[in-house]
């Protein structure tokens, strides 16, 4: 462990094949069907990956001023790799879409791979220099935990990963001690905090799931629920910016079941619903009416 952060040679034509392989293999996670909204497919949209990739080059360059051109090398390369690569298999526009907030984090791979070069000098302030890295990463961590509890297995190896580099970097980075022991500390008390939170505040999927109107006509006096109420709470309500009755949602977990739609009369229309994390299916035989 301590060889990948500090003891390769980190040739200029090594990070160019390393940039290549990252952007390419990134683009496929985003592509692969199977992949989508698993841990495969999630270094496409957040950070956790790419700060390891960064943490790496730092730690295996020879200088500040080296530290901080290969990391801009690597981003300038991979990032638009990722884009380049999905339009021209999908036909899709995402590079003049997207490229242009990434780029800015690519910018500012510049001075963060410069400062980020004085965590090798194994001080008090090189600490300092990774709290932020920790704290970002710890985002992450708390964003999946969230997603895994809501739809586990998924996003579970992405929850696991944030964690181990969480306890990982501060012992891969320093060599003090103390600096380790009190490096160790942020990232627990981190993981400690943003566990419960995580806990105590639950995910839920709040949204509107049928409308009353050509197809479907109900008002307040209908009754409506789902035949498994794990996955969470339906209820009528009354939208005024459109003058329409609605079901509301409010989703505890992901998974496949039915809800009830009840009249006064007891006339039903039962529908299935397929719940994810931030999307829904309803069907009600064979007719789909909303997505």
């Amino acid at each position: 462990m301590k060889k990948l952060f500090g003891g390769i040679d980190l040739t200029w034509k090594k990070l160019i094949i390393f940039a290549i392989v990252a952007g390419v293999y990134t683009a496929i996670m985003a592509m692969l069907p199977i992949a989508k909204d698993t841990s495969f497919s999630d270094l496409c949209v957040t950070f956790e990956v790419w700060i390891l990739f960064g943490i790496f080059i730092i730690m295996n360059s020879k200088s500040p001023k080296d530290s901080a051109l290969k990391c801009f090398v690597f981003f300038l390369i991979s990032q638009p790799l990722v884009y380049l690569i999905q339009d021209v298999v999908n036909g899709s526009m995402l590079f003049k879409t997207y490229y242009r907030y990434w780029f800015m984090w690519t910018v500012g791979c510049l001075p963060m791979g410069f400062i980020g070069y004085y965590m090798k000098k194994d001080k008090w302030w090189g600490l300092l220099i990774l709290t932020p890295i920790l704290m970002l990463l710890g985002e992450e961590f708390g964003g999946y935990l969230s997603k895994t509890m809501f739809s586990f297995p998924r996003h579970l190896l992405t929850t696991i990963f944030c964690l181990v580099t969480l306890v990982i970097y501060p012992l891969v980075i320093f060599k003090n001690k103390k600096i380790k022991i009190i490096g160790e500390i942020i990232s627990g008390i981190i993981i400690a905090v943003i566990s419960v939170l995580c806990f105590i505040n639950p995910p839920i999927y709040s949204t509107d799931i049928l409308i009353s109107g050509d197809n479907y006509q109900f008002d307040d006096t209908y009754k409506v629920y789902l035949n498994d109420n794990k996955y969470g709470d339906l209820s009528i309500k009354y939208e005024d910016s459109i003058e329409a009755w609605m079901v509301h949602a409010e989703f505890k977990k992901s998974g496949k079941t039915e809800f009830v739609l009840e009249s006064l009369n007891g006339e039903k229309k039962v529908f299935d619903i397929n719940i994810r994390r931030d999307t829904y299916s309803v069907e009600e035989k064979n007719n789909i009416v909303k997505k």
